[in-house]
């Protein structure tokens, strides 16, 4: 539902999410699976633009303590305007920034600027294919967290856990100034725990997707979901 976004968000906060990723919708998302794929497109059909949703997290405060990232791609940012629109979010209450398509070049000469001036801290993604040199520069770039993606897929795949271990380690073993979150792939207490043995964190984005779209009351849903992973 269009007008849905701050009732799932209390939802998991109520329910115990530590941190809310927050998706903008986009018409072509390069690192989103079919299920994240198919919500953003209904959201869309719905109505819902960087506008609307700006709109939405106007009250965000006044109920929702906990931190809040935004994730999207550049280029309707870029169309809505790139400093209002960080000017705008951080007024909001938003904390941080995901755009797994901005370079890091174009993050450290031009864009990087533009979101320290609002506040907001950027996340940038590593995979077990990044190399250890691209990894400490990332690291020095980014504020917040460093976000793990457990493999160069897209989200929602199933993984292997024990094979993610390996590189989990290998960032572990680095001794980031960062926070280590994991994400892509994590959809059950096994696969949360695992994750988080190697890291500060798991990210669960498909998974809650679909419980959402077969659960009949947003509430009730998100509890007996998250309950599923954290008790």
């Amino acid at each position: 539902m269009l007008n849905s976004t701050l009732e799932v968000m209390k939802a998991l906060q109520e329910n115990g999410a530590d941190i809310i990723e927050l998706g903008i919708p986009y018409s072509d998302p390069l690192a989103d699976g079919p299920v994240i794929q198919e919500s953003g497109g209904v959201a869309l059909q719905n109505g819902m633009t960087i506008k609307t949703l700006i709109g939405q997290l106007q009250p965000l405060r006044s109920s929702v303590s906990v931190p809040v990232i935004l994730m999207g791609y550049i280029n309707p940012v870029l169309q809505y305007g790139f400093e209002r629109f960080c000017k705008e979010v951080a007024a909001a209450g938003v904390d941080g920034l995901i755009f797994p398509d901005l370079p890091i070049r174009e993050f450290d000469t031009e864009y990087g600027p533009v979101i320290k001036k609002y506040g907001l801290d950027f996340i940038f993604l590593v995979t077990p294919e990044t190399s250890e040199e691209r990894i400490r520069k990332i690291d020095d770039l980014s504020t917040g967290f460093i976000y793990a993606v457990s493999s160069s897929s897209t989200t929602g795949k199933d993984k292997n856990f024990s094979d993610v271990e390996v590189y989990l380690k290998k960032l572990k073993d680095m001794q980031l100034k960062n926070p280590v979150m994991v994400g892509f792939g994590i959809k059950d207490k096994a696969s949360f725990e695992s994750a988080c043995s190697y890291a500060n964190g798991a990210i669960i984005g498909s998974a809650y997707i679909k419980a959402l779209q077969s659960g009949a009351d947003i509430k009730e849903t998100t509890k007996k979901f998250l309950e599923g992973i954290l008790k």
